[in-house]
């Protein structure tokens, strides 16, 4: 996007000091790089320095460091399968640190916040393509709406603070993500990551078959996570608003089709089964990208080229896992 398409800047983040929560996670990862070439001091804190699931902590560091912005990308995150197994930890750990960084970042004076929701707060059987208007409109997708509730809190939490305080907060609801950085746990990753690591063991072993979860027949929307730091980055540079900003492809994928997207681009060419004693998950996932697309941004990575950079950086995590 060229300078001269931009819309008005609202918030310039030239010279000022900006606080990466979650710099370590896909999205987080992605907004340090594209914060490089904005002129801006950038600060980060790993787990060891700063738990923000404790209040007290968090108090602390931000009333220390005292950032201009701070791009909220920190929480847990999972599949069905670790949605399923830790539903404790997925609610009461993004509801606390939701709640912390907001709450500390108004006591410090916070220029303007930027807070990362999800794709998997909308309901289960919502309309396609979904914004904002469906928000707790009904029933939630089973298999993950431990981490849907806290990320619905979180949202209402940026509109509350904006109405009580008049703060400068605002939220994102990015899809699904994918790309340099993800988690590739064989038990507790995302779809495009899980196939990724799947679909390159098969092909080591020489397997005559992978078999894929569910049906295949749901369909998802899929982003690079480059794009999504790119997006988030604009979005803070350009909006303010109650509205949520949904960031996404307005593009969506059977898994049957993404299955065999990815088998390619990893070079396996066995057969794909589909194991329908497994969860589907939410039949549809599709984004209304269209207030975004006219405030100025679209994302620009195709699926094809972009799983192609993420299992180079599967390959390149790999090698460095066997290296240590």
């Amino acid at each position: 996007m060229t300078e001269s398409m931009e819309p008005p800047l609202l918030f310039d983040l030239r010279g000022k000091s900006v606080y990466v929560a979650g710099h370590g996670g896909m999205a987080g990862a992605a907004i340090m790089r594209r914060l490089e070439s904005e002129g801006c001091e950038i600060l980060t804190a790993d787990r060891a320095e700063l738990d923000l699931t404790d209040q007290t902590q968090t108090e602390d560091w931000l009333q220390r460091k005292r950032p201009a912005a701070i791009f909220l990308a920190a929480g847990r995150v999972g599949g069905i399968h670790a949605n399923a197994t830790f539903p404790a930890d997925f609610l009461a750990d993004n509801l606390a640190i939701a709640l912390n960084v907001m709450r500390a970042a108004v006591a410090a004076e916070v220029e303007k916040l930027l807070y990362l929701g999800s794709s998997c707060i909308f309901p289960r059987n919502a309309r396609q393509p979904m914004d904002d208007d469906l928000l707790l409109t009904g029933p939630l997708e089973p298999t993950n709406e431990w981490y849907a509730i806290a990320k619905i809190a979180g949202i209402k939490l940026v509109q509350a603070y904006r109405r009580q305080f008049g703060s400068d907060f605002i939220s994102v609801t990015p899809t699904n993500l994918y790309g340099r950085g993800d988690n590739y746990h064989p038990e507790n990753s995302h779809v495009p990551a899980a196939l990724i690591r799947r679909f390159h063991d098969a092909k080591i072993r020489g397997a005559a078959r992978v078999s894929v979860w569910g049906t295949g027949t749901p369909r998802r929307e899929f982003l690079a996570a480059d794009d999504l730091g790119d997006a988030c980055v604009f979005v803070m540079k350009h909006y303010s608003g109650e509205h949520i900003l949904n960031i996404g492809t307005g593009e969506e994928v059977s898994i049957k089709k993404f299955s065999q997207l990815v088998a390619d681009v990893v070079g396996y060419r066995g057969e794909i089964t589909f194991d329908t004693s497994r969860p589907d998950g939410t039949p549809r996932k599709l984004l209304d990208v269209s207030r975004l697309a006219t405030l100025g941004w679209v994302s620009t990575t195709p699926l094809g080229e972009g799983l192609k950079a993420a299992y180079a950086d599967f390959l390149k995590s790999a090698r460095c896992l066997r290296e240590r």
